[in-house]
């Protein structure tokens, strides 16, 4: 949805890629409609309630993974128009014809009770994860367009792309958690250097084309169309000339009649300016100065490039590019109540909140894990040593930012701590700790945690890909990968400890390199490769040679019919 005749196409130079960290420490806001719509895309096959699943998995990788603060929006009581939108694109894609319904103007209409089911639920599970959920006193991206362009946020996520018209700096329009670079990105900066356009021309655009509260647009005008138009005036007018054009009054410009008749004539058979007797008479200036003998016949596509030509062709173009406007604004207005001052009035709004005091509802809580397991194991039927197995990447991220900021650390589940950083780790081109959490000694003979089911993992593999935290079954020592920073601002004491060994692992192989390099040491090698191959059984190529001593290699190499063959072997 958004604003129609592919708009996101023409905004796709303008798109970026950004990696691991362009959301680490940031706050951004997501329109929950748009993950709930893209889960019969995300999952392939029949699953149970896989909107919960989505917003389980896609939380827990944005808080844990990338370290971002989420702040979920969700749709209030939708305008009259977008309800009336809402039906005719129904209707459209039922295959009914939209002419056949009459549609009351001025009511608004709800979604239905499954989808607002839905949204109940995955609200339900936020409020658990302990994330801020606001409701839109209207549309959801409204409110994230409303919360970027104050600064309360620093992205939004959604392929919404009315959130730029009403206001928001920067999109996300695609996550791909398993990828180098995994946001699409569009900056409103971006968009305003390449294409030259401001949210009041994006507004206008939508109006000519169409959007979420009107449809169709104006009659025989596209996408091209409507930009080129658009791009003509300066941000600041453009709304107002559209309201002057769809009221009837034409547009007035500089008329290029003047310039035409200042046209001096030019020669048919050199090109040159001067007419052909006046250069019978008096030589034609460039011809002759590279020639004595008169006129040149001029080259087959020769265009004069002199000052009385360029004014012509300047004056040509303003003429057909002001034919080519008239016949826009004839269009536009014969289109009835154009353009619909409503619909600018939403989108120009800045106030899509019922609420005073926003700040003190973007707040991030300690998650209930306990009442958070149960209502996941309820809903989607998981046992719950899978749940907290995926649950513990997020727990331990909570964990750190906490003893990264106040140096006071809670047990996760109430039984491990944090025990050692074991190596570093590459995933998708960004490093990581892989950090080691064992029980801890109070709580040893307390919980011992279960691996999951096979059958909990291969209903995961149905969903988009999470990766499963890693599990030591030799000593019940658990890892995960963490953000460098991170571990190095919790446990700075720990990664000293780190480094250290990591030093004195490279001290030792430079020892044994320079070890292996001296006399004494190959000796050594040869007789443990000899005393291997007394107690090893040799391959039976070491006794029984695969060729003769004497063949030459390019004999032996070639490649012969199968005639060819058969001779070889009776001369044999």
């Amino acid at each position: 949805m958004g604003v129609g005749g592919n708009f996101w196409d023409m905004l796709k130079p303008c798109a970026r890629t950004e990696g691991f960290d362009f959301l680490r420490n940031k706050r951004v806001a997501i329109d929950l409609s748009y993950w709930i719509v893209q889960h019969e895309r995300a999952i392939k096959v029949h699953t149970r309630n896989p909107h919960l699943r989505l917003t389980f998995f896609r939380t827990i990788n944005l808080f844990s993974k990338f370290g971002a603060f989420p702040v979920f929006v969700v749709d209030g009581t939708p305008s009259p128009l977008k309800s009336q939108a809402r039906i005719m694109r129904f209707l459209q894609s039922s295959g009914v014809d939209p002419a056949n319904f009459s549609v009351s103007d001025g009511t608004s209409v709800e979604r239905n009770k499954r989808f607002l089911k839905c949204v109940q639920e995955c609200v339900e599970l936020l409020e658990l994860f302990g994330m801020p959920v606001m409701k839109a006193s209207g549309e959801a991206e409204g409110l994230c367009a409303q919360l970027n362009k104050e600064g309360r946020v620093d992205a939004c996520i959604t392929s919404d792309s009315d959130a730029f018209l009403f206001g928001a700096k920067c999109i996300i329009k695609r996550l791909e958690p398993n990828s180098q670079e995994p946001f699409e990105c569009y900056q409103m900066s971006d968009i305003e250097a390449c294409l030259g356009l401001k949210r009041n021309h994006l507004i206008a655009i939508a109006l000519l084309v169409g959007n979420d509260y009107d449809l169709k647009g104006v009659h025989g005008i596209g996408l091209e169309t409507a930009l080129s138009f658009v791009k003509s005036f300066d941000g600041d007018e453009v709304l107002d000339r559209l309201c002057q054009v769809g009221g009837g009054n034409t547009l007035t410009g500089d008329s290029a009649e003047t310039i035409l008749k200042t046209r001096c004539p030019h020669c048919s058979l050199c090109g040159h300016p001067g007419s052909k007797r006046s250069h019978i008479k008096d030589s034609c200036e460039q011809c002759s100065s590279s020639t004595h003998e008169g006129c040149m016949q001029k080259p087959i596509g020769y265009k004069c490039d002199c000052s009385s030509c360029d004014q012509d062709k300047k004056a040509k173009e303003q003429k057909k590019n002001k034919a080519w406007k008239m016949r826009v604004c004839q269009k536009i207005a014969t289109e009835p109540n154009f353009p619909n001052n409503e619909i600018i009035q939403i989108y120009l709004n800045n106030h899509h909140i019922n609420c005073t005091d926003v700040e003190s509802i973007i707040s991030w809580k300690n998650p209930d894990t306990s009442m958070l397991i149960d209502y996941v194991s309820f809903k989607l039927n998981w046992e719950p040593s899978f749940i907290r197995q995926k649950l513990f990447p997020f727990l331990s991220t909570i964990l750190l930012r906490n003893m990264a900021k106040n140096k006071e650390s809670d047990l996760l589940y109430g039984q491990y701590e944090f025990d050692c950083i074991l190596r570093t780790k590459i995933r998708f081109g960004h490093p990581f700790y892989l950090v080691g959490w064992r029980k801890s000694a109070q709580t040893v003979n307390n919980y011992i945690y279960t691996t999951p089911s096979k059958e909990a993992e291969v209903e995961e593999d149905c969903d988009e890909s999470f990766d499963v935290t890693n599990i030591c079954v030799d000593d019940g020592c658990l890892m995960t990968d963490e953000n460098m920073d991170l571990v190095i601002a919790a446990y700075p004491e720990k990664v000293d400890l780190f480094m250290q060994q990591m030093e004195l692992k490279s001290k030792k192989n430079d020892g044994k390199v320079k070890s292996a390099a001296t006399p004494e040491a190959e000796a050594e090698d040869e007789d443990s490769s000899a005393s291997a191959s007394r107690s090893v059984q040799l391959k039976i190529t070491q006794f029984y040679p695969s060729s003769k001593q004497g063949e030459k290699t390019e004999k032996r190499n070639r490649k012969f019919s199968k005639s060819a063959r058969r001779r070889l072997l009776l001369d044999y």
